[in-house]
This record gives structure tokens, C-alpha cells and sequence, in this order.
């Protein structure tokens, strides 16, 4: 099959890639030749220091090199069987682009957008054909991150949802599907991760890498939450927590921090920029000392409970199975064990006391407890065992 993707940037290199990997002929598109460029002598370096891990052999790289086709030419669509689209997240200009791939692709070719927090049946909506739409959500970097969220349009067909994701799983990726609904499961679930962590800062004063460390070394994740959202860009997080706030129709559980709505006005996007709430730009201490454990270990089981809440709201919705959003936090952002496992462990009715003790503190909808919670808690039941 011959596989076509919109925009050259890390996301869009990524994919083809993973195409160019497996055997695909692959057309890379851009508007712009330089970006073209810079992708190919990056792949070139990618490719070269998986030779040194001895991941790939020369003739290896030669083929994947050869399988990728770097376009500004829309029209060399004609006969491809899937287009994934990985520009910009405007909805407008996504739609422009769908708008002229349909006028040029095969009727049987499937199209497909990367967005991570866009309509995608609205973005169906922009085609004549919107049963071939469909979301196909890759994180980065796509290469390695081996989830991809598979998210079928209200219009798109089984026929679609079935092919493309046949596609991907012969990628070797594990792919969830997931309901077409603000944030999909990672964005969304994910939120307190961020908006939390940030708020317990400015509610005492801990500093970022105080809460970063007693999140890593008492929670056990791989990356603490002030430091992960500069990786990503403030720009990138505080857009996709504003999409999701606005989307669910300004619900306060995911309302978007002041902090971090400064740091982009600032133009402190993190790592990018060179500083957000940590600088790069200056030598600064990787460790710092925290306080005990004792003293930390409620904001830590604050953010976690939060995150198991709004995982049981996901499911309460219908948004996604268990088993696939235990998947997607594991696999999607490497969480250090399925957030259902974890209230499995801490216990339902712990977590529910836990939830009604912040929402009796603060009296506000952001602490309110997901229904399902509640009702298996009072049930004696538990999400696996």
C-alpha cells in the first residue's frame, strides 16, 4: 500500500518513518522545501544512530530512505490508499487541506487526521465522503511511543475504522479505540497530571522541582509533571488544556492555570525557549531536597486520585474500555501502572473518601466524584480482581 503525510514536522517525520519501516512507499508532503529538507538530513542522523545501537543495518536504512518521497505536490496523491494529515491544530485550516485532498485521492482512499484534541467529527464534516474520516492519533516521538489512539468520526464507517486500523497494528503499534470525544483518553485523563500538580504549587509555594521529585521517587513516574509540560512545550499543553476546558463546556475540572497561561504569554514554552518553570539557559540543580515523605505524600496521592477520577469518569462516558485506558496511560504516556490497577489497590472507597474530603475543603466541581466510583465503592466492587 502507498501511504501520504501532510506536514514534514516531528510528528509528520515520525510517521512516515514508521510507514517508510515497514515496507510502505511513503510521500512526505510540505508547502515548504526547506522543512522537506531539514526532515530528510534529520532522518538521515535518526537513521544513522540506530545503526550504531545496531537497531538497523545499512541496507536497512537504504530502504526506508528510498521508500520516503518528499513532496510539495499535492497531486501526487492520486494513488494512495491512506493520508494522514499532521499539521497545525486550527480546525480551519486542517479542513481547507481535507477539502483538497478529497478533490485529488482515490474514492476508496482512507483520510485521517493526527490531532490531539480537534473534532474529528467535525473535521469529517469538511468532506463530501466523511465515512473514509477517521482519527488516527500518534504520540511523540512517534517512532518510539508504540500507542496510537484509533478515533472514528460519528459519520466514519466500520469498514474505515476496521482497514486503518488493521494498518497500524501491522505497524506494531497498540492501538485503542476510542470514542470521539475532547481529548480522547490520554489528553483528557492526563489533565490533572498537569493542572494540579501546578495548582498545589501555587497554593503553597512547593516548588516545581520539589513536587517533580516527590512525584517521581513516592508516585514512581518517569518524569514529574512541571518538568514533563516543558518537554512538551507550554504552548502545545496550555492550547490542548484550553481545547479540552472549552469543549466540555467549561467544566471546572479542567480549568487552566493562570502560571501557565503567563509562561506562554512570556514566551516561556519550556525546553524550546530555553526556559518555563525551569531554565535551561542557566546551570540549576538536577536534585534539590524535598521535604519528608510524610509531607509530600499528600499531594502526591492528590494528584493520583485525581487522575483515577477523571480515568472513571472516561469510562462513565463511554469514551473507552478499561482495559484500552489502563492501556493508553501505560503505553501513551508511560504511566507506571494502569490507573484502574491503582484504585484496584488503594482501594474504591479510599479513593472515593479522598475525592469527598477535597470537594468538603474547596466546595467546588473540580473535586466532585465520578459517579461509577462511587456506585462500585458502595457496591464492594472493584474495576479487575
Amino acid at each position: 500500500m502507498k501511504i501520504a503525510v501532510i506536514g514534514s514536522g516531528t510528528m509528520g517525520s515520525g510517521i512516515a518513518q514508521i510507514a517508510a519501516t515497514h515496507n510502505c512507499p511513503t510521500i512526505l508532503y510540505d508547502i515548504n522545501k526547506d522543512a522537506l529538507q531539514k526532515s530528510k538530513e534529520k532522518l538521515e542522523k535518526i537513521l544513522n544512530r540506530l545503526i550504531e545501537k545496531g537497531r538497523i543495518d545499512e541496507s536497512q536504512k537504504k530502504s526506508i530512505q528510498q521508500n520516503i518521497t518528499y513532496s510539495y505536490d499535492l497531486n501526487d496523491f492520486k494513488d494512495v490508499t491512506l493520508v494522514i494529515e499532521a499539521i497545525i491544530e486550527n480546525l480551519d485550516v486542517k479542513k481547507k487541506v481535507f477539502h483538497d485532498v478529497e478533490s485529488i485521492v482515490d474514492p476508496n482512499c482512507i483520510i485521517a487526521s493526527n490531532t490531539s484534541s480537534l473534532s474529528i467529527t467535525s473535521l469529517a464534516g469538511s468532506l463530501r465522503k466523511p465515512e473514509r474520516f477517521i482519527g488516527l492519533h500518534f504520540f511523540n516521538p512517534a517512532p518510539l511511543m508504540k500507542l496510537v489512539e484509533i478515533i472514528p468520526a460519528l459519520q466514519t464507517s466500520e469498514q474505515t475504522t476496521s482497514a486503518a486500523r488493521s494498518i497500524i497494528d501491522g505497524w506494531g503499534k497498540t492501538t485503542v479505540l476510542v470514542k470521539d470525544t475532547p481529548g480522547f483518553i490520554v489528553n483528557k485523563v492526563a489533565r490533572p497530571f498537569y493542572s494540579e500538580a501546578i495548582k498545589i504549587h501555587e497554593e503553597t509555594g512547593l516548588s516545581p522541582m520539589q513536587l517533580d521529585t516527590a512525584i517521581k521517587n513516592i508516585g514512581g513516574f518517569r518524569m514529574g509533571p512541571f518538568e514533563l509540560t516543558d518537554y512538551i512545550g507550554h504552548d502545545v499543553n496550555y492550547i490542548v488544556t484550553e481545547t479540552v476546558w472549552k469543549a466540555f463546556y467549561y467544566d471546572p475540572r479542567y480549568t487552566p492555570s493562570f502560571s501557565q497561561k503567563r509562561l506562554v504569554e512570556a514566551g516561556y514554552l519550556g525546553r524550546k525557549s530555553g526556559k518555563g518553570f525551569y531554565n535551561y539557559n542557566e546551570e540549576h540543580k538536577t536534585t534539590e531536597d524535598v521535604a519528608d515523605a510524610k509531607v509530600m505524600q499528600p499531594y502526591v496521592d492528590r494528584i493520583i486520585i485525581m487522575l483515577i477520577n477523571e480515568a472513571a469518569d472516561t469510562l462513565f462516558k463511554g469514551i473507552a474500555t478499561k482495559e484500552d485506558i489502563d492501556l493508553a496511560m501505560t503505553k501513551g504516556v508511560n504511566y507506571p501502572k494502569g490507573l484502574f490497577q491503582w484504585a484496584d489497590e488503594i482501594g474504591l472507597q479510599n479513593c472515593v473518601d479522598q475525592m469527598d474530603a477535597l470537594y468538603n475543603e474547596y466546595h467546588s466541581d473540580r473535586y466532585r466524584c465520578c459517579p461509577i466510583l462511587r456506585k462500585m465503592a458502595n457496591q464492594n466492587q472493584s474495576f479487575f480482581t
